[in-house]
């Protein structure tokens, strides 16, 4: 009478069976833990607790920044929720596996749909930490790809040639609109160049026009050192030749912006913006082939930013006019690309735990194209193809490359987002 409280059998079998399902819910959770890491998921369930704060407030006041704020953070919101929900599928059906009173068609049941739920879960984890991962702020724009030839002669003049004519085939395949917007051949006759074919695919200079939205996001991992190692044409000793062209991938702006905070082109506090009084315009003739018109008419444009001694020059076009909108479109281009690339530096200096931050500059050595050997192997991803036909015109195989560079990204900015939440804590 004076003993211990009398617990009925049955309770006693409930808490048991509560234990069971606290320490199963704890092994599922640590399990997904090892697909989304634990730091991503913290900032996941705050962004989550903020998005249902944010969306009370929006119900009882409307305001046009909140309304604004949720609407950046509903993908995470979303994705966190899809992911609790397959966590707690998963613990259920190890709950149903581990009670001894389960039924043996409950259990064939339960043991069926555990693969499917970890997929599932493996699913939404990846969901998760996509959505986690900021989008590049130039992501839904166009592009402009700059190829110059660096290291190695005519030899390196020939490879931006085939460079380009690469990313042409690419988006031709693809049915994205390219355009050049200037191109300047190289002079290989001083340089040990080989026929006039040769010549005729020998560049100084060319810049493309990717006109697809989202063309950037798709090729900013083409930026950096391109190396060709194979035996020239004009090699009497068949020794292999290692040559270099450089690639800068750069957004396309709207010519006269959008009006709106993304691309503002009156806002000087803007990567956009460009202060006309900041720019040297000099106007002169055109030289080289083009004709009776161009060499005879003052149409050719060079644009110099003298606060960063940025210079663009363009004469492919007839018209002054015409030359001048598009200098103008590529100076701007390059001076977002130069803003972003200085605050990515920044960003660099405060993440020195992290090993290849999401960002490869235009002196990082990318890729390799190895003719001897008929492969392809991008440094970044050490993902290598044998089959550089298939690269060089711009097929499948070259879109394989660009995903494994892709993914690396989105690993590189996965670590640095790690490390920022270790630090806070």
């Amino acid at each position: 009478m004076f003993g211990a409280p009398w617990v009925c059998r049955r309770c006693l079998f409930c808490a048991t069976g509560l234990m069971r399902r606290r320490n199963l819910r704890f092994q599922s959770t640590a399990a997904s833990d090892e697909i989304v890491s634990p730091a991503l998921l913290g900032r996941a369930r705050s962004v989550s607790a903020e998005h249902s704060r944010l969306t009370q407030e929006l119900a009882e006041s409307f305001n046009t920044k909140t309304a604004r704020r949720i609407g950046e953070i509903s993908s995470v919101a979303n994705a966190f929720a899809d992911w609790e929900k397959a966590t707690d599928s998963l613990t259920e059906l190890h709950s149903l596996l581990a009670d001894p009173t389960t039924d043996a068609e409950l259990r064939s049941l339960a043991s069926s749909d555990v693969d499917s739920a970890q997929t599932a879960l493996r699913a939404a984890g990846s969901a998760l930490t996509t959505a986690l991962v900021p989008a590049h702020p130039f992501a839904s724009l166009p592009c402009l790809i700059e190829v110059r030839p660096a290291a190695g002669g005519s030899e390196a003049a020939l490879f931006a040639g085939e460079l380009v004519r690469m990313y042409m085939a690419l988006s031709n395949r693809l049915g994205w609109p390219a355009a050049l917007l200037s191109v300047t051949h190289a002079d290989v006759s001083t340089t040990g160049g080989g026929g006039s074919d040769d010549a005729a695919g020998a560049l100084a200079e060319a810049v493309l026009e990717i006109k697809r939205a989202g063309a950037y996001d798709a090729l900013r991992g083409e930026a950096g050192v391109h190396r060709v190692q194979r035996v020239p044409a004009t090699e009497k000793n068949g020794r292999v030749h290692t040559s270099t062209a450089t690639v800068m991938v750069l957004p396309s702006f709207p010519e006269h912006g959008t009006g709106n905070d993304e691309v503002n082109f009156e806002d000087p506090n803007s990567d956009y913006y460009v202060d006309p009084r900041e720019v040297r315009v000099d106007i002169m003739r055109a030289r080289g082939a083009g004709g009776q018109h161009v060499n005879t008419t003052d149409s050719a444009v060079r644009l110099t930013h003298e606060p960063t001694g940025i210079v663009v020059s363009m004469q492919d076009a007839r018209s002054q006019h015409r030359n001048r909108e598009k200098a103008w479109h590529i100076l701007r281009g390059r001076l977002a690309a130069a803003r972003r690339e200085a605050r990515e530096e920044e960003a660099l200096r405060l993440r020195r735990s992290v090993v290849g931050v999401a960002k490869t500059g235009r002196n990082d050595k990318v890729r390799t194209y190895n003719y001897g050997q008929r492969r392809v192997t991008d440094h970044r991803s050490g993902f290598t193809v044998h089959d550089l036909d298939g690269v060089i015109e711009g097929g499948e195989a070259l879109q394989r490359v660009m995903e494994s560079v892709k993914a690396w990204l989105m690993d590189q900015e996965i670590k640095a987002m790690v490390s920022e939440e270790e630090a806070k804590k």
